[in-house]
């Protein structure tokens, strides 16, 4: 059975983090993606704490599309370092899983 992950990003805006979200789940690099905010992040960048507002990118996948997803994200994003991490999901039912497994076997 494959493990499944959801990958977070931040954007500075919403309409970049609405573009990804599309472009992981036209490419089959995720079966479905959400964003929200806007948030408030706070951070180290270049010697100095800074503030912006962004918008959360959350994408449900299979771990083995993580390398593939990020060079996606990372292609289109503008910022030097985006975050991109991988969160394992732990549980989950096993519909939705089998959702995901399918969605994404075209990529």
């Amino acid at each position: 059975m494959s493990s499944f992950i959801q990958i977070v990003a931040t954007c500075p805006t919403r309409e970049l983090a609405d573009q990804i979200a599309r472009a992981l789940v036209e490419l089959r690099f995720a079966a479905c993606a959400q964003v929200g905010g806007p948030i408030a992040s706070t951070y180290h960048w270049q010697g100095a704490v800074e503030s912006a507002e962004e918008f959360v990118l959350v994408a449900k996948t299979r771990a083995e599309l993580f390398d593939r997803a990020a060079a996606e994200i990372a292609r289109l994003h503008p910022y030097d370092t985006p975050e991109i991490i991988a969160v394992p999901i732990v549980e989950g039912s096993q519909k939705y899983l089998d959702w995901i497994a399918a969605e994404t076997q075209g990529a």
